[in-house]
């Protein structure tokens, strides 16, 4: 029995021991723990938001970049095609000054050419008339005069 008393006795004593450090632990969860905890799970959340902002900082930059390099072929291929009209429209346009220099160039041809058959006609004529003349002068020279002649 004694050793129960003196058990009961060291119990007696060890409950202010105990209840102390109840309260201590108590305290530790409330004013270090929780507040310890909250603030490790703050920053773990914005560590988390900002590593999926970046990612999403970054996704948007790559989209950026290809929509950018989307534009910049389209622009190219639009500079190409304004290019190709325009050496297409100069093209028309150097054909149609040749054709009209050509059609130009014909007609003087061929008013020349009637110029100078109408050159050639008179010619014709005036050798025509004059080959008559010709032939009266040479039969005159030829042929002796009639004696009561006419003339």
């Amino acid at each position: 029995m004694q050793i129960v008393e003196q058990v009961g006795a060291l119990l007696v004593g060890a409950i202010p021991t105990a209840a102390l450090f109840i309260l201590l632990v108590l305290a530790y969860q409330f004013l270090i723990q929780s507040p310890l905890t909250a603030t490790l799970k703050k920053r773990r959340a914005l560590t988390l938001g900002a590593m999926e902002d970046a990612r999403k900082a970054i996704e948007q930059a790559e989209n950026r970049t290809a929509e950018y390099a989307a534009r910049l072929r389209q622009a190219r291929a639009e500079v190409y095609k304004l290019r190709e009209e325009r050496l297409k429209q100069w093209s028309q346009e150097r054909d149609a000054a040749l054709d009209t220099a050509r059609k130009a160039a014909g007609q003087r041809v061929n008013q020349a050419a009637a110029q100078v058959e109408a050159e050639a006609a008179q010619a014709r004529q005036a050798i025509q008339a004059s080959a008559a003349e010709l032939a009266q002068q040479a039969l005159r020279a030829v042929l002796p005069a009639p004696a009561g002649g006419s003339r």
